[in-house]
């Protein structure tokens, strides 16, 4: 029998040679816009931990949609205000860090990370899961980034 390799493959392979040390370059050393997502991802991570839900909920556009785990999708600020009530509870704590972050021509970018969240039950006994998630952003007219999709779901136990 004759093996025999498909020239698509072969581009796929020698494109993936190619691309694969510019991923690594990029997940090792962020661009200055990428930077500056994860420096703004930070701030909205503070805001979780400040309980501020109306500011947590201005980081998202105005026709965002979030994909909250074991939960329907929720689009427009309002249907995000009702996933995010949660967190003014004092019995519940979330932060997130993105780890990396990247910008695709001027209008379009991400970040991704990971996440801890924490409640304490009624016995007084905290509770942690961690989990990771990933947005992606848009820059809005007036310059300004907000997020327009985010994704996240928990670690296997």
């Amino acid at each position: 029998m004759k093996l025999r390799i498909a020239p698509a493959f072969l581009f796929v392979l020698g494109l993936c040679a190619v691309l694969f040390p510019a991923v690594t370059a990029i997940a090792a050393e962020l661009s200055p816009e990428g930077k500056a997502l994860v420096k703004m991802d930070d701030a909205w991570s503070a805001s979780a931990g400040k309980k501020d839900l109306d500011l947590l909920v201005s980081f998202y556009a105005e026709d965002a949609t979030v994909y909250p785990p074991n939960d329907k999708v929720a689009s427009g600020r309002a249907a995000i205000r009702a996933v995010w009530a949660g967190i003014t509870d004092p019995n519940y704590a979330l932060s997130w860090k993105a780890t990396n972050a990247g910008v695709s021509g001027s209008e379009l970018g991400f970040t991704s990370g990971t996440f801890v969240e924490t409640v304490k039950g009624a016995d007084g006994k905290a509770t942690t899961a961690t989990g990771k998630f990933l947005c992606v952003w848009k820059r809005q007219k007036d310059g300004s980034w907000k997020a327009i999709h985010d994704m996240w779901n928990y670690d296997a136990k």
